[in-house]
């Protein structure tokens, strides 16, 4: 009988520290209920035949790749990423995969692959915990970035994540926040490239101040006794991370009439939006186009 073993990872979402959380702001993270699976299958095909399917069970990339050289005659830019990363994994352990007769993959998302939840963040992890390595070292050595996205497909519960001497710091916390209920999630309705957005911050001059700034607003989400305390952070910050980026804010540009509070999570432009209000104020975003809306108590893990 074929041995079968299934990594499974949750996604992410940035709720505090955005951008800054690159250059050793503490950030305030959580992880989603939607995350990615891997399922590894042993067999006697002398390949590593990878499967990855989309939230709706349809495949969306597939490769053959070679045990010995972990490389694919694939030349696609997905193929040659994936084989970059195994072939990292096997520098960080030798004998990964040098075994094997052969293995089938499967890769099942459970979100839509345009959500920003992280497609890639999921893989690495769970990648690395196949291949018994460090998650954050494989991070590093492929997509890079700060690691919170990594942090959180570790945890079920928030957390707060410093990159300190670029080593990373995770703290669970927990949010005693009473009005979750008028907290929710919109999608933009497009995808934002955390990379190119990334690249464009790392030029900016930053001042220290702000670092300190965005990790006091970030410490202090766990003192939000009341919703319009929540809403004031929130608001504090988009000002701060505007100011920074040298930017109008998503609620100054898309949504300037909506009555309560708006901040952009992760890469500005892009992905979800947190905003407070009722269900009765989400006909607004819906008026505009914006129909994907998901509570934040059926998002959060």
């Amino acid at each position: 009988m074929s041995k079968q073993t299934t990594y499974k990872s949750n996604g992410k979402l940035l709720i505090t520290g955005e951008y800054v959380v690159l250059d050793g702001a503490t950030a305030l993270a959580i992880p989603t209920k939607y995350g990615q699976s891997l399922t590894v299958t042993d067999n006697n095909e002398q390949t590593l035949h990878w499967v990855s399917k989309d939230h709706t069970g349809n495949i969306w990339f597939e490769t053959h790749i070679d045990l010995t050289t972990l490389t694919s005659s694939n030349t696609s830019k997905i193929a040659k990423t994936l084989c970059t990363i195994l072939q990292t994994a096997r520098i960080h352990n030798t004998s990964f995969l040098k075994q094997s007769k052969g293995v089938a993959v499967l890769t099942q998302l459970d979100f839509p692959r345009d959500w920003g939840l992280g497609t890639s963040s999921t893989l690495i992890n769970n990648i690395a915990q196949w291949a018994q390595i460090d998650a954050f070292t494989l991070l590093k050595e492929s997509f890079g970035g700060s690691g919170y996205d990594i942090a959180a497909a570790q945890h079920n519960t928030p957390i707060f994540y410093t990159l300190k001497d670029n080593m990373p710091q995770v703290q669970p916390c927990t949010l005693t926040w009473s009005f979750t209920k008028h907290l929710f999630f919109v999608h933009l309705n497009q995808k934002q490239d955390s990379n190119q957005a990334i690249n464009t911050y790392k030029k900016l001059q930053k001042d220290p101040r702000i670092l300190e700034a965005i990790t006091d607003l970030s410490k202090k989400t766990l003192v939000c006794y009341t919703l319009e305390d929540l809403e004031r952070i929130l608001n504090a910050h988009e000002k701060k991370i505007a100011s920074l980026l040298g930017q109008a804010t998503v609620k100054e540009l898309v949504f300037p009439d909506y009555p309560k509070t708006i901040k952009s999570l992760g890469a500005w432009g892009g992905d979800f939006v947190l905003a407070t209000g009722s269900k009765e104020d989400m006909a607004y975003f819906k008026a505009k186009g914006y129909t994907t809306i998901i509570a934040f108590d059926d998002m959060m893990a």
